[in-house]
């Protein structure tokens, strides 16, 4: 049975939120103000080990993290590896992936970025595959940080969440587990 692309359960998402500890973002940007950046300090901040991938900025830092100019630099195994890149990039993507050993769990597509031969490939290899969506949005949502902010996140409730973080929510995905360290 093949998995429908344009629509994850929550469960889906969750599994692979809650079963990776490390992971590789690749595009990530020195930029404060992209996006890559702003995923790379969140995924950090929440316990996951992260590793920027860049190489215009192989050596230097990015997100306060050592950034790397391939996967294949990145010294321990990544669980996960999230695309910051143009969808017709992909492909190489996946052949960096697919090169790695052990491999990665999960290839992670940011928002926007489809590729379904890629997606076939990856799943082909045993990886999960998540498209057009972005795992900072999907955790935050996941754990309710979103709707504690004011954004419907599909879940309901009137109590206010028992753990908080110092200044920023660090709230599980897991309804039973607590943050990945």
């Amino acid at each position: 049975m093949r998995l429908d692309h344009d629509h994850y359960a929550d469960a889906y998402i969750r599994g692979i939120l809650d079963g990776v500890k490390t992971i590789a973002i690749v595009g990530a940007s020195a930029n404060a103000v992209r996006p890559s950046f702003f995923v790379t300090k969140y995924l950090a901040e929440r316990g996951y080990r992260v590793f920027p991938v860049n190489p215009g900025q192989a050596g230097k830092e990015i997100a306060g993290l050592p950034a790397y100019a391939r996967l294949a630099d990145i010294s321990e195994p990544v669980d996960m590896v999230d695309v910051f890149r143009a969808s017709e990039h992909v492909p190489q993507v996946l052949d960096e992936v697919l090169a790695l050993s052990p491999l990665p769990k999960v290839l992670w597509l940011q928002l926007g970025v489809r590729h379904a031969e890629v997606a076939r490939k990856a799943e082909a290899a045993g990886l999960k595959v998540v498209m057009n969506r972005c795992p900072k949005i999907e955790y935050g949502r996941l754990s309710g940080e979103i709707g504690w902010t004011g954004v419907n996140s599909r879940t309901i409730s009137a109590k206010r969440p028992k753990r908080l973080g110092q200044g920023v929510q660090r709230l599980s995905i897991s309804r039973t587990s607590t943050p990945p360290e």
